[in-house]
């Protein structure tokens, strides 16, 4: 029995045909539309070898002893069209007890090369706050013009939420009223909301999250965005993590310890 081709069937066939066309030239187009999008969003920089968001202004960069020597003349010397490093945040401590090694010489040479700069701590959730503070502000003298103090908490330890935020805040405090500003938390969005939250949205926020192009995902305002940590630069042979101001001069000026 001999299988007949009818016009229905021809028609039914060609209309297949055409829906799948149709989905693959509409998600060809999405898919460009996205990539101008993102384009339009983050410029690829060579020279720095990472992508950097459009829409700031006001760049940094962050290190600690993992960068080793910095020659921070060069550093400061470095511009790729409107991009050049406009603030710099040096690791000074970690936990009670421990200081970065490279700290004094970072900090000595960012104030000689007259480039705007911030100390930051990195906190141990088994440390007593109040303790890893004081281990903070015997190291770092905080002058005019300053950035104000940075508390760096990524992790847990294995602690119940309710005793890392407990020794957070004592750090927070005790940094606040020696200092007079308002410290800066630096943490990853999951670990924001999974274990922040609202109780420490008073305080500024600098956020990393490295898998946005226009602004980082998280609810509330954030201060520093961390959008990468795979940069170069002059002046430092190891990879740096790269961070953009969410404001504009002025607003940048009214943060600095006055």
């Amino acid at each position: 029995m001999k299988y007949k081709i009818t016009w229905k069937k021809v028609l039914l066939y060609l209309g297949l045909l055409l829906f799948f066309v149709i989905i693959v030239v509409s998600t060809a187009i999405l898919y460009l539309n996205k990539q101008l999008e993102k384009k339009s969003e983050q410029t690829f920089y060579k020279s720095f070898e990472i992508a950097i968001p459009n829409n700031y202004r006001i760049n940094g960069i962050d290190v600690s002893k993992h960068q080793s020597y910095i020659y921070w003349n060069a550093v400061k010397e470095m511009k790729v069209d409107s991009i050049n490093i406009d603030f710099v945040f040096v690791k000074a401590t970690e936990g009670a007890d421990h200081k970065d090694e490279m700290f004094e010489r970072n900090w000595r040479l960012l104030k000689t090369h007259q480039i705007t700069h911030g100390a930051y701590l990195y906190f141990i959730p088994l440390t007593n706050g109040k303790a890893q503070a004081l281990n903070y502000i015997n190291h770092v003298k905080l002058e005019k013009g300053n950035l104000p103090p940075v508390v760096d908490i990524e992790k847990t330890d294995g602690l119940n939420t309710s005793t890392i935020k407990k020794r957070l805040i004592e750090c927070l405090k005790t940094l606040e009223l020696h200092y007079k500003a308002k410290p800066i938390i630096y943490t990853y969005t999951e670990f924001y909301d999974n274990f922040l939250g609202n109780e420490f949205n008073e305080y500024p926020l600098w956020i990393a999250h490295y898998t946005e192009d226009k602004k980082p995902n998280i609810k509330r305002d954030w201060l520093f965005w961390q959008h990468s940590s795979m940069g170069r630069i002059n002046g430092i042979t190891e990879k740096v993590d790269f961070n953009v101001f969410n404001g504009d001069s002025m607003a940048f000026r009214k943060i600095l310890i006055p």
